[in-house]
């Protein structure tokens, strides 16, 4: 029995030494999340917007009768907003806001796929030289031949920091009329 116990325990942590990100790009960059923050991925659509809005707050969607609030990535990467194609679409994960669970969705050029990456294939972020903000980036994922960049959803997209800025954005509106 002793055996056995320790036959699993190897490829137990193994296991865990490995976790499952969803891939999806902008541009020719290819960026993953962490797999269990995502809900669902839905097809772009038809978006409200919404006024006093900073450029990377896309506008809200309909959600089975819930408003979701759409994050345009280029933008909030401080790059153009991004052009709708035929495979743009909006990933629908779940943020976090003093302790509470908010859904929000980002909108990306195109979703690849689920793919595992063990801990010990993840590098820290370079200290300089990326198209993103260091403190949005949780980690470099080595996959085959290229990185792939791992958000770090809480930081990236920090419903706080977002809600700031929005009221910053509608704060400068409101001076200028």
């Amino acid at each position: 029995m002793t055996g056995e116990l320790t036959t699993a325990g190897p490829a137990a942590s193994a296991a865990q030494a490995c976790s499952q990100y969803l891939t999806f790009t902008l541009g020719d960059e290819l960026f993953a999340m962490d797999i269990r923050t995502v809900r669902e991925i839905i097809q772009y659509g038809p978006m409200t917007s919404v006024p006093l809005m900073p450029a990377f707050m896309r506008g809200v969607i309909n959600l089975r009768g819930a408003v979701v609030p759409v994050i345009d990535l280029q933008a909030r990467f401080g790059r153009v907003a991004a052009r709708v194609g035929k495979k743009t679409c909006i990933v629908i994960f779940d943020a976090q806001r003093d302790d509470d669970r908010v859904e929000l969705g980002l909108l990306v050029d195109a979703v690849s796929e689920v793919i595992e990456i063990a801990a010990a294939q993840i590098e820290p972020p370079p200290s300089f030289g990326t198209s993103v903000r260091r403190d949005f980036i949780q980690g470099m994922g080595k996959v085959d031949d290229r990185f792939v960049i791992i958000l770090d959803p809480d930081k990236a997209l920090d419903v706080d920091e977002m809600a700031a800025l929005c009221e910053t954005e509608a704060g400068r509106h409101a001076l200028a009329a």
